[in-house]
Order: C-alpha cells, then sequence, then structure tokens
C-alpha cells in the first residue's frame, strides 16, 4: 500500500463526484489508482455507505466518462476503503467536456495550447501533418521551392528537375490532393503567419533583463526566417572582429556563423508551433536562443554534447531542411554548434530546458587573433585593472556603453565616465555618438 500521492495515485478520504476529474486524468495520461478512504498524509478513514458506494462508482465512471474501472474494497488500518485502477486510455477522455491530465501529484485542467497537443496525440497525428482545409497552390511562394529544388540538386535530381510545384510538394508529403498540410506553409508559405500567428523569430538587443533597446520581428516562411534572421544579425546585432590570414585580412561575427545558422534551424524545425514565438535575446557578452518545445525524454542534456539519436518533433521540417542539404544528418546539430564554437576558442554553448522549452546559450570569449600589434603593446601603461579589463571586453564585443561599464565593474555613473573619458583622451578609445543611449565606445583603429 503506498504512502503518499505520485504520478499514479490520489487519496481521497471521501467520494464525491468531482473526484471524476482524477479518474479522467489518470486514463488520459499513464493510467493509476484511486484510494477512497485515505487522507492527504496517507492514514485511513472510515468510508460510510461503502457497499453502496462499491455498486455505484462504476456505473457512474461508465456513464459519464464512457471507461470501464477496476473497482475493489480493500483494507488499510483495519477500515475498509475503496481502491479504483484505472486504465491509460488511447481515445481522450473528457468529464463534463472538459479534459484532464496528471501531473506528479496534481490533476491539471487542460488549456487550449496543452488541449491541443493532447488530441492531436491520442489521434496519433502530428500536428504539422494536419491538412488546411481552406488552403491551395496559391499560398505556396514558387521561388522558395526553386530555391530548395536548387539546394537539393545535387543529391535528390528527381526532385530538383520538376517543374510542377504541386508534384514537388507531393513528393515532399506536403499535400493532400489539392489541400496543403501545415509543414507546407511552414516550409514554402506566401504568408505563414496569417495561418499560424506565431510563426515568427523575435530578435531583441537587451542591455538587462527587462530593458531591451532593438527590436526585430522575422516573419516569412521557415526558409526566408533562417535566411534573413542571419542576415539582421550580421548587419545590426554582432559586430564584426577582423583578423589576418598571412597578408589578407577577413572576418567573422563574433559568434560563429554556421552556429548561430545550426541553431536557428534547430529552433525553427524542432519547436513546437502550438506555442509563442522564437525569442533570440542578444547581450553585451551572450547570445540567448529560446524555443517552446521540450527535449525528448529520450535524450538527455548529457547526451547532447556527444553522438546521439534524433528524435524529431517535426519529422517533415527536418526532412525537407535535410534534402536542401541545411542539416548534414538528423541528430548532429549540436555536436555542429560546439565543435564551430570551439573552433574560434568559444566557450562550449550551454543547452538548458526552461520554460517549457529548449534554449541554447552563446557565450562570448577570445576568438581571433589580436590585430593590431600596437594596441598590445604597453595596452597597460598608465591604466587601472579596470580599464586594461575593458579593453579586453572591447576586443571581444566590438563595443561598450556607459551603463555596461556600470554594470560590469559595480561603479557610479561619475566613475565610469571618468574611466571611458581617460581612454578616450589616451587615445585607446574612440565615443561614437553625442548623447543618450546611442553613445558607445569602440578601439581606436577598429
Amino acid at each position: 500500500m503506498p504512502k503518499r500521492e505520485d504520478q499514479n495515485i490520489e487519496f481521497k478520504e471521501s467520494w464525491r463526484d468531482d473526484v471524476l476529474k482524477t479518474v479522467s486524468a489518470f486514463a488520459n495520461t499513464e493510467g493509476g489508482i484511486v484510494y477512497v478512504g485515505i487522507n492527504d498524509k496517507g492514514k485511513s478513514v472510515a468510508v460510510k455507505n461503502i457497499k453502496k458506494l462499491l455498486e455505484d462508482i462504476p456505473n457512474k465512471i461508465k456513464d459519464m466518462l464512457g471507461i470501464v474501472a477496476d473497482i475493489k474494497s480493500t483494507k488499510k488500518d483495519k477500515h475498509s476503503i475503496i481502491k479504483i485502477t484505472i486504465n491509460k486510455y488511447k481515445a481522450p477522455i473528457a468529464y463534463k467536456g472538459k479534459f484532464y491530465m496528471r501531473s506528479g501529484s496534481a490533476t491539471l485542467l487542460l488549456g487550449d495550447h496543452s488541449l491541443s497537443r493532447f488530441l492531436l496525440s491520442s489521434s496519433g497525428t502530428r500536428w504539422e501533418s494536419v491538412i488546411e482545409p481552406n488552403s491551395s497552390i496559391k499560398d505556396i511562394k514558387v521561388k522558395t521551392v526553386r530555391y530548395f529544388q536548387d539546394l537539393a540538386k545535387k543529391q535528390y535530381p528527381f526532385i530538383a528537375k520538376e517543374k510542377d510545384v504541386s508534384a514537388v510538394l507531393q513528393k515532399l508529403g506536403l499535400m493532400e490532393g489539392d489541400k496543403l498540410n501545415r509543414a507546407a506553409i511552414l516550409l514554402f508559405g506566401k504568408e505563414t503567419k496569417r495561418y499560424f500567428t506565431s510563426a515568427y523569430i523575435q530578435v531583441g538587443r537587451f542591455i538587462s533583463d527587462s530593458e531591451v533597446i532593438s527590436t526585430d520581428i522575422i516573419e516569412g516562411n521557415l526558409f526566408e526566417q533562417l535566411e534573413n534572421t542571419i542576415q539582421v544579425l550580421r548587419i545590426k546585432y554582432l559586430e564584426n572582429q577582423f583578423y589576418y590570414e598571412g597578408l589578407y585580412r577577413k572576418e567573422d561575427m563574433i559568434y560563429p556563423e554556421e552556429a548561430l545558422r545550426e541553431a536557428v534551424i534547430n529552433s525553427l524545425i524542432h519547436r513546437d508551433y502550438i506555442g509563442p514565438q522564437i525569442q533570440m535575446k542578444i547581450y553585451s557578452d551572450t547570445l540567448h536562443l529560446w524555443n517552446v518545445g521540450e527535449l525528448s525524454k529520450k535524450i538527455t542534456f548529457a547526451q547532447l554534447k556527444r553522438k546521439h539519436p534524433s528524435c524529431k518533433r517535426n519529422e517533415l521540417l527536418a526532412d525537407v531542411f535535410f534534402k536542401a542539404g541545411l542539416i548534414e544528418s538528423w541528430g548532429r546539430g549540436t555536436l555542429k554548434i560546439i565543435n564551430e564554437c570551439k573552433s574560434k576558442n568559444l566557450p562550449v554553448p550551454k543547452f538548458v530546458g526552461e520554460f517549457g522549452g529548449f534554449s541554447v546559450t552563446f557565450t562570448k570569449g577570445k576568438i581571433v587573433q589580436e590585430t593590431d600589434e600596437g594596441l598590445n603593446e604597453g595596452l597597460s601603461e598608465g591604466l587601472n585593472e579596470r580599464q586594461v579589463e575593458v579593453v579586453k571586453f572591447i576586443k571581444v564585443g566590438g563595443r561598450i556603453t556607459n551603463k555596461e561599464y556600470q554594470e560590469k565593474f559595480g561603479l557610479k555613473k561619475r566613475q565610469s565616465t571618468d574611466d571611458l573619458k581617460e581612454l578616450e583622451e589616451k587615445g585607446v578609445l574612440v565615443r561614437m555618438g553625442t548623447t543618450g543611449r546611442g553613445t558607445y565606445y569602440i578601439l581606436k583603429g577598429h
């Protein structure tokens, strides 16, 4: 006899009809047992009219839930109690028109989003495979389909040579008759957000967790979201780092482009499209990318750092990106991100499950060789420790604001202003802008 409630056990001192919520939750989750005649502390109590309840409860469960449960009388601490055993049902079970599930020792009413996921899961249908009844081939952006065909032509010439757009989508499993499924609209749609309001990426530059100074909304189909996100990062959000290979001057983004591209692809093809938009937050020393949709229980976060099997939330999306050559093979995306960062001497990104989703965080570090040898010579001459540290910080981040300097070293505004002004007077830093939030400092000559 169990001593406490858990995912599959519930205690009730007496029978009331709202116990059927718990019965429904067990049937919708993994099954379970309800004990009538045990209090929250696990102690037995006397149950009144137990013989009548043993007759009434099976009928109530059958009439109100449409299922059959195993009900019997048993003993605990010299008291007779009722044991109700409920199996898991493939079909969703509702109580008074509402659906419940079990989470730990709690019985939860499913809201709109969680209910949609549950009903799809119960029907054995993937969200991306659902046909949109009002869709047609007119919703497809032909230019994106041709772009995909060009990417896929080496490995899949039979797709690349197809001139009929409908035939391409049929071969990819994205149409039934003349109607599109959700994956087709996400991948190749003209107005994806018209069908799925959260199918976009939100990018923002943050000074702190509560203060954002710049925001971009990246819309379009998934191919457009990928390319436009990388472009806006390159042009607006991530400063370039310059270095030399022999006599040739080259430049990289602060974080490796291939690692960022892979991270964005992973977000696009593995996110839960019932939930909110993908969110990318860029701070002075980190880049945080989050999408709703928890990591599969078949994989641990530790396994993401080594070779692991692929568990695809959206198989059709992953298949098309694979055929386009945008992902090398399923299950290796996180390894590619890690290896790209290591190749640039960056810290290994952090993969975390949070807020019902999955996040990857990139952190700045030394990624390129110093390009201005003169800056290294005598760098610390006449500078205090904070000033030396801030020069190193700007080498990596490209810039710093007065507020960032204050936060980094715990200074008051006057102290940070004096430090930065001194660096400016010594020709180490150059001030960009005049006043206000738009003012920042960069290294002279960079």
